[in-house]
């Protein structure tokens, strides 16, 4: 008889706690297979620690291999899953697919960043839900510090020593708390100038810190915060970012350069896709955390709508406390109904009390409903970290120890970039890489199923900040020189207009490279060519970006008419429109081809060569042409024999691009997510 198939997706909170159940009551008796994106798991509670500097990276992170035997790990992110064919499509990290097929399957992706529909959110904040994101925030936090201790001007100094965290919950205020401290002990060994001190702002619409605490808890995590220096504003939002600063509910506009997003989650839009009955955006389960009408389907963690027994009417929140009970009680009824357990049990939870961390040795925590500050807290929140953890306890308990005899390192190692992290993302986990696999982020659009709604701009903490954009700094996310990728988008800059000679002179129009997008490099030159033959200009496509596909060429046109070249206009990025044209020409006056965009942007990480394209007839390297088209070139002009005592023209080098800015994307906020896991 063949042993039954589990397939876990997720290895959060929930997800490894069911993995590590079923690992120890099946014994070998079950296939148990794990989908990641990461061969970790992530004791999120610690994470702002590890931006602060208390904590290296890898203490915070499990090894799954390690820790979970007879389980068998495969790195990817499901993509879609059939409910009738009982199979799991996924695509792993280097973009190849896979298919999983189950009989029971458990579902423990956790959660997202929350959005909120506010102008330039997405454009000019930063996430904490991901080790990347943390590493991001501790470098940019060192850059800024560094940056404002060598700055002339007052303005800028103070601006890039304001830091704007949004979101008064359990990470909002540890992130705040902690930042505060790394920040004093940098600016102690290395003065600011004029005496300036780092100014750290926690916002929240709410009307106090902790509004999910006790209010005694509250009111001394608010006490410690002020004491600390940290700015806190309750019942003041952000209006709206730019690259300068933010606007405040109330009118003012704060000078900063960082923003922290820390607002809330929302469930994994996995969940979204399988059409089943919803709860805020939570999948509907029982008490035994089954999905009605289907007994192979089991759903645990942020991503499940889980009824509250103890509070008849109510679901669970979203909890790290809450997902790693739910794991357990998951994996007791998966094996219960393949028979390799006992009876099936419904979840129910005894509140053991709440613990945040902020920083030194303060600390606020009500174990068993005890309020504690001060030194107790503190020692009670560290002593309920080390039981939780899975792993790595005494690597962790080594560094606390560490921290409070030695000065931290305060270095920025530049291993995540800013485009790297983009708020809008479906996967937290991972830093985007150049010319690496997307998951579902272009799947939702802002006015698409799960868009952010009214309500959750009054209902949970709303902001937003500038994060970069500046010389000597990372540019803004969207923005040009955002980063590097292995080459820009098809048919964009030099690599366009080479590929549309080539095509032209083969007698057919340019067909453009699969995955274009419409309206953009090679599509806005087939456009272009069509609109011509039939006499009049190509007008473009609603939205086009001005300098770039058909607007480049509506320009180019209307400037030629003028008999004068292209100039471009401001903000042109290096390489891109009317920049290439204008470049271009200038180039064939002298007699030389042209060479294309450097591809290091300001900012941004040095890009790889594309592919060599295949030369057009009359241009370098191609088939040379008699003065006209199919003819033999002239001398001293781009590919023909160079004229008698001069030099021949140097090989152009080859093309390269950045990195193309986050996808733009708002999905379904959860009302009630306020709880950071």
């Amino acid at each position: 008889m063949s042993r039954p198939r589990i397939v876990i997706v997720g290895a959060g909170f929930a997800g490894y706690r069911t993995a590590r159940t079923l690992s120890r009551m099946t014994r070998g008796r079950a296939h148990i297979t794990l989908l990641n994106p990461t061969d970790y798991f992530l004791y999120l509670p610690l994470l702002p620690q590890v931006a602060a500097g208390v904590l290296e990276p890898r203490r915070v992170t499990v090894s799954l291999s390690d820790t979970l035997p007879n389980v068998r790990l495969v790195l990817g992110e499901a993509d879609r899953i059939d409910l009738d064919d009982r199979t799991l499509r996924y695509t792993g990290p280097e973009g190849e697919g896979g298919t999983l097929a189950y009989d029971r399957l458990v579902l423990a992706a956790g959660s997202v960043n929350k959005l909120l529909p506010i102008p330039g959110v997405a454009e000019h904040a930063h996430g904490f839900r991901g080790l990347p994101e943390a590493l991001y925030l501790r470098d940019h936090v060192t850059r800024q510090v560094e940056l404002a201790a060598a700055a002339d001007d007052p303005e800028e100094c103070a601006a890039r020593c304001t830091f704007v965290v949004v979101g008064a919950g359990y990470t909002g205020t540890e992130v705040a708390a902690h930042g505060q401290m790394f920040t004093d002990a940098q600016v102690r060994k290395h003065p600011l100038r004029r005496g300036m001190r780092p100014r750290w702002m926690l916002l929240d619409v709410a009307p106090r810190v902790l509004p999910e605490m006790d209010e005694k808890l509250s009111a001394t995590a608010d006490r410690v915060l002020r004491e600390r220096g940290v700015d806190v504003r309750m019942g003041t939002s952000v209006k709206e970012a730019t690259h300068d600063g933010v606007v405040l509910t109330d009118g003012e506009f704060v000078q900063t350069r960082t923003l922290v997003w820390c607002v809330g989650v929302r469930p994994d839009p996995l969940v979204e896709s399988l059409g089943l009955p919803m709860e805020k955006g939570r999948l509907l389960v029982d008490p035994h955390l089954q999905v009605p009408g289907r007994p192979e389907l089991f759903a645990c963690g942020d991503v499940a709508a889980v009824p509250d027994l103890e509070k008849p009417g109510s679901y669970t929140p979203m909890t790290a406390q809450h997902a790693w009970r739910h794991g357990k009680v998951a994996a007791e009824n998966v094996a219960a109904s393949l028979g390799l357990g006992g009876a099936r049990k419904p979840y129910r939870h005894r509140d053991l009390g709440f613990v945040v961390d902020l920083g030194g040795a303060k600390a606020a925590a009500n174990p068993l409903g005890v309020p504690l500050s001060g030194v107790p807290a503190g020692a009670v929140t560290r002593g309920y970290h080390l039981a939780a953890m899975p792993g790595n306890r005494v690597r962790v308990a080594a560094d606390w120890l560490l921290d409070a005899v030695l000065p931290r390192q305060a270095v920025q190692l530049g291993l995540v970039r800013s485009w790297s992290v983009p708020l809008d993302t479906s996967s937290p986990e991972l830093a985007r890489v150049p010319g690496g696999p997307e998951r579902r982020q272009e799947a939702s659009a802002r006015s698409g199923p799960g868009a952010a709604i009214e309500a959750d701009t009054r209902d949970g903490g709303t902001g937003t900040g500038p994060d970069r954009g500046r010389a000597d700094d990372e540019p803004a996310k969207g923005q040009p020189g955002s980063g590097a990728a292995a080459g820009p988008p098809a048919g964009s800059g030099p690599a366009q207009l080479r590929r549309f000679e080539s095509e032209t002179a083969k007698g057919r129009p340019d067909e453009g490279a699969p995955g274009d997008r419409p309206g953009s490099g090679s599509a806005v030159l087939r456009r272009f060519e069509s609109e011509a033959a039939k006499g009049r200009p190509d007008e473009g496509a609603p939205g086009d970006r001005p300098g770039s596909g058909s607007a480049v060429l509506r320009r180019f046109e209307s400037e030629a008419a003028k008999g004068r070249p292209d100039e471009g206009a401001p903000g042109d990025r290096p390489g891109s429109g009317s920049a290439v044209l204008r470049r271009s020409e200038s180039e064939a006056a002298k007699g030389r081809p042209d060479a294309g965009p450097t591809g290091n942007r300001p900012g941004g990480d040095p890009a790889e060569p594309l592919e060599p394209l295949e030369p057009a007839k009359g241009q370098p390297g191609g088939e040379p042409a008699k003065n006209q088209p199919g003819g033999e070139p002239a001398k001293n002009q781009p590919g023909g024999e160079p004229a008698r005592n001069q030099p021949e023209p140097a090989p152009p080098p080859p093309d390269t691009g950045a990195a193309p800015g986050p996808v733009k994307r708002t999905d379904a906020p959860d009302d009630s997510a306020k709880g950071d896991s």
